[in-house]
């Protein structure tokens, strides 16, 4: 591997070390304290200050409402402005994905992926929880993303 490859890994492990040590917090929306509550985003949220110390900006209020209608989409416009976009066809472990229900809603879920086939995710009336990206999630795939590099120690 070359240097860009062995940190592009390195930064994929930490990402999904990370996100593993949610498994088990309670659902509790617009939450990101592991071990006392989250939604996906505040999955996202803490993973992101574990890695980087700070978030990039406040997400503002937002609702659990998966057929939010506002017609913006927020979550997707977020992670194009902080993370790289990656083709659905790359997609590997500690990639974001951002989900929509319907392809006409905005992307309203955000999940990460870990070795194989899975990733870690919260949903409504569930802990964070690995699950399989079987083709009921895979077609609902708004976008993939990349965390950006560390920061030089």
């Amino acid at each position: 591997m070359n240097d860009i490859a062995d940190t592009e890994w390195a930064l994929a492990q930490r990402v999904v070390s990370e996100a593993l040590e949610w498994v088990g917090t309670p659902y509790r929306h617009q939450a990101s304290r592991k071990g006392v509550g989250c939604d996906c985003l505040g999955l996202m949220r803490g993973v992101w200050r574990d890695l980087y110390g700070a978030e990039p900006e406040d997400p503002g209020p937002y609702s659990a409402d998966w057929t939010e209608t506002t017609g913006e989409d927020r979550l997707l416009q977020a992670a194009r402005r902080h993370c790289r976009e990656v083709d659905i066809a790359g997609l590997a472990q500690g990639h974001l994905i951002l989900l929509r229900w319907r392809p006409h809603l905005p992307a309203k879920h955000v999940g990460i992926m870990t070795a194989g086939c899975a990733f870690v995710h919260a949903y409504q009336g569930m802990e964070v929880t690995v699950s399989a990206l079987v083709p009921q999630w895979r077609r609902r795939i708004a976008g993939v993303f990349a965390f950006p590099p560390l920061p030089a120690a």
